[in-house]
């Protein structure tokens, strides 16, 4: 079984958090309400994967690193025949006005169709009900 390096991003502004749900894909649909994650490429370094991949996702701009929350393991099978190696961070986005609700559509590196993401804040203490074990580190944000 191999071991992934991964990143998981919560953003957070105003005491809520970003998640999101894919509304047009059947077998992503499933996947529940999640937030920003994605793989660390090959010579990336985390902190620039979590940015990278929460601004692929979301479409917000100002995106900031407040902190780092910790590592995680996640046993991906029997989806994938994987370990991910998460890296939970803090973000904040400084934008002057952000919406409330919106659609982002992800690209990454143009080898598959645009998938959509329908993105909206939830408020932190209601964000445990996030997908894949991506709220394990959520109550590290009141440390």
């Amino acid at each position: 079984m191999k071991r992934v390096g991964k990143v998981v991003a919560y953003i957070v502004r105003d005491g809520r958090v970003v998640v999101f749900a894919h509304g047009d894909h059947d077998t992503l649909a499933l996947a529940g309400l999640q937030v920003p994650a994605g793989t660390i490429q090959s010579g990336e370094l985390p902190e620039d994967a979590v940015l990278r991949e929460a601004y692929e996702e979301t479409g917000l701009a100002g995106l900031r690193l407040v902190r780092y929350l910790g590592v995680g393991e996640y046993d991906a099978r029997p989806a994938h025949d994987a370990v991910h190696v998460r890296h939970f961070y803090e973000l904040a986005v400084d934008a002057a006005e952000v919406p409330e609700n919106w659609t982002a559509y992800e690209t990454g590196d143009g080898a598959h169709d645009p998938i959509r993401f329908d993105l909206r804040w939830m408020p932190l203490d209601q964000a445990h009900v996030v997908a894949f074990g991506q709220g394990s580190h959520l109550g590290r944000l009141f440390d």
